[in-house]
């Protein structure tokens, strides 16, 4: 259909709280009338329109896919709109990495909100490849593109008002943009500190009790269901009591989970659930569009046509959806053409050795301090273990899953790796690697034995970005990441294809884990505690500072 077309459907005013039968006439774009067909109910033969949906908090980068082909899979699921977070591939390549996600969203009608990374690098435990400073984000407010300070991981500097973090936070105040809150695990009158700085919303809650502290002293709480970190079940008690400052996020979704759904899967949970459809609807479709001030239609006279049409209001089955009047998707099939796809990059690590990975024993008895993963959790426990020496050397337990976690500096040749012990990920041979390593990027690796990571880390480095894992048998695979390390130049349909290939060969090596590289990922995401690995050590992120991982 053209930007100028009429549609009837069972046309759903969440404001309103009705629905009625009524022709939709879109006009240069615009909905220009809603003209009601005079039935009082429902008509059983007719089709439901609605707002679209919106993600509240996404870091595109971590779907391995640019903008325009993350957009050409979400519009199939509903999905009209993202407040998308460019930091991953800001600590790769500073201003000119969030630059370059505006460029490639600008081919497409999705309505892509990025915002001004606050975080670059996320902490100075860690190497990063660039710097986003006050001054650089001012120059990103200059641009109207950019609506938003986005997460503001530094929660210390935020408690102890650092005077670097306060003049970020004023800026986005200044020119009347919100400011995306990080705060794991904060209460009571921690968050009420964290809040009064003017950071308005947290998406990385883990229990309703959490939730509540924050939303009592006025932050609006995400409810985030991604490939890692899934916080649905914990949360979603709090819809029916507090719907009006709730929203739906993934924070970070895998090309293969994409693929199947988005948002629309939260919508369908909520209301299997019992609640309310106008409140579901109002979390999953407003409240993004209301806080973070997007030009997003809602589905009323005057507002862009942005809409989706669907079969019912239980199963949410996406028919059609509309961006500005144009028809971007139809049962399931993106009509989003592809665009050009530029490769941008930062990477200088070197080939390692399996004896880059070799850790010493001390004398005595050695304790290691080991990080404990856990499937569908960004947080770590820590766990201390009596190591495993051969040949004085500390090498992995496969039988009582402790492995060798080692993140290695990709932006300077020839440095050591760290190394370190995980409990969680399963392997029973080979290993895994992976260029994502938030935040900084690094390459994350886990693996059995010394020989494996060095052949998988070999992979990802000779690709220069990547996902690989490796068998002890020979088996490899890698998927390519040309751009920045994190994502794939090639369509989205084949790169959740490659995926689900490196996924399951991890799977094969044992991983009980649902989203393996996902975890991965976190492992050096030292703003989340407890422990975490950089490529400068092992880090207590309780205590904010480097431990010793055997002692």
């Amino acid at each position: 259909m053209t930007a100028s077309f009429t549609l009837t459907a069972n046309v759903v005013d969440v404001f309103a709280r009705s629905i009625q039968p009524a022709t939709i006439h879109v006009e240069a774009g615009r909905i220009a009338r809603i003209v009601p067909t005079g039935a009082i109910a429902p008509d059983a033969a007719l089709p439901y329109a609605l707002p679209g949906f919106v993600d509240a908090h996404v870091h595109v980068e971590s779907s391995l896919l640019v903008p325009t082909e993350f957009a050409r899979l979400a519009v199939t699921h509903g999905t009209v709109a993202t407040v998308s977070d460019p930091h991953e591939i800001g600590n790769v390549l500073g201003v000119a990495g969030v630059e370059f996600m505006l460029e490639n969203a600008s081919h497409s009608p999705f309505k892509f909100c990025f915002g001004a990374p606050s975080c670059v690098p996320a902490t100075p435990f860690e190497t990063a490849g660039a710097q986003i400073t006050v001054a650089d984000i001012a120059k990103l407010f200059e641009n109207p593109k950019i609506g938003y300070l986005a997460e503001m991981m530094n929660w210390p500097g935020v408690l102890h008002r650092n005077p670097d973090v306060m003049a970020k936070i004023a800026l986005a105040h200044a020119t009347g943009r919100p400011v995306d809150g990080h705060a794991p695990g904060l209460r009571a009158n921690d968050a009420a500190h964290y809040a009064s700085a003017g950071i308005s919303t947290d998406h990385e809650c883990f229990t309703a009790a959490e939730a509540l502290d924050k939303l009592a002293v006025g932050m609006k709480i995400l409810i985030r269901e991604g490939s890692a970190a899934r916080n649905f079940d914990a949360l979603i008690e709090l819809l029916p009591k507090h719907y009006a400052n709730l929203m739906f996020c993934s924070d970070d979704k895998h090309p293969d989970t994409l693929l199947l759904g988005h948002i629309n899967q939260l919508v369908q949970r909520a209301v299997a659930l019992g609640n309310d459809v106008f409140h579901v609807l109002r979390v999953a479709c407003v409240n993004p569009v209301k806080h973070y001030n997007l030009p997003v239609g809602l589905l009323a006279e005057g507002d862009p046509a942005d809409f989706i049409v669907v079969t019912d209001l239980r199963d949410f089955a996406v028919q059609q959806t509309y961006l500005n009047g144009q028809l971007v998707a139809e049962n399931g099939r993106s009509l989003l053409p592809a665009a050009p796809i530029a490769v941008v990059n930062n990477f200088h690590a070197q080939p390692v050795t399996a004896a880059d990975f070799q850790l010493a024993a001390p004398t005595g008895q050695p304790t290691l301090r080991v990080i404990e993963c856990f499937d569908g959790q960004l947080i770590t426990a820590r766990v201390d273990l009596p190591a495993t020496v051969e040949n004085g050397l500390v090498v992995a337990n496969v039988p009582d899953d402790v492995l060798k976690l080692a993140v290695i500096n990709r932006y300077q040749p020839h440095v050591a790796p760290a190394v370190a012990f995980i409990r969680g990920f399963g392997l029973t041979h080979g290993a895994l690697a992976s260029s994502v390593g938030h935040d900084s990027h690094n390459i994350t690796a886990v693996g059995c034995d010394d020989e494996s990571l060095a052949r998988a880390v070999n992979l990802v480095i000779q690709a220069k970005g990547g996902l690989a894992a490796v068998g002890a048998d020979g088996q490899e695979i890698l998927v390519p990441l040309p751009v920045a390390g994190l994502m794939s130049d090639q369509p989205g349909p084949d790169v959740a294809a490659a995926y689900a290939a490196v996924d399951a060969l991890a799977k094969q090596l044992g991983s009980p884990l649902g989203a393996p590289f996902m975890t991965l990922s976190f492992m050096a995401l030292l703003v989340i505690p407890s422990l975490k690995l950089s490529d400068k050590g092992l880090f207590d992120g309780q205590q904010f500072a480097f431990v010793d991982a055997v002692e």
